[in-house]
């Protein structure tokens, strides 16, 4: 359905990730806002990846309001606020996402709305 794009004459993307997705024509697309690790009764895990299963397990609640689900992801933007977080969010992202994976980016940032959040992922899903 989706057109992987890595090109040859480009370094191999560093983790499970891809350069591009190519949508098909007459695919929907569903954004999905930033998700934070926030549970409906206002729990916030402590630990980093525990924060970053949080957010794709709501991203996944997101995407099936829209009878679509995190296989449908063509894009990845993941935040991170301290360098010691990449490795916990990437550990889940590699075990939710096979080869060939979403394009991806992921940032260290300074800071979000609340200072216990230390991940925020958002998406865009094609299906």
């Amino acid at each position: 359905m989706f057109r992987f794009l890595t090109p040859k004459s480009i370094k191999p993307p560093f983790a499970r990730y891809s350069h591009g997705v190519e949508v098909p024509a007459g695919k929907r697309l569903v954004l999905c806002s930033g998700q934070v690790a926030i549970t409906v009764d206002d729990q916030i895990p402590e630990d980093a990846g525990a924060q970053a299963e949080l957010c794709f397990q709501n991203i996944a609640a997101i995407l099936g309001e829209a009878g679509l689900g995190l296989q449908d992801i063509v894009r990845i933007n993941a935040y991170v606020t301290d360098r010691v977080f990449l490795r916990p969010y990437m550990d889940v992202r590699d075990r939710l996402f096979s080869s060939p994976a979403p394009a991806s980016t992921l940032m260290i940032v300074s800071g979000f709305a609340r200072p216990e959040f230390k991940v925020e992922i958002e998406v865009i899903a094609a299906g």
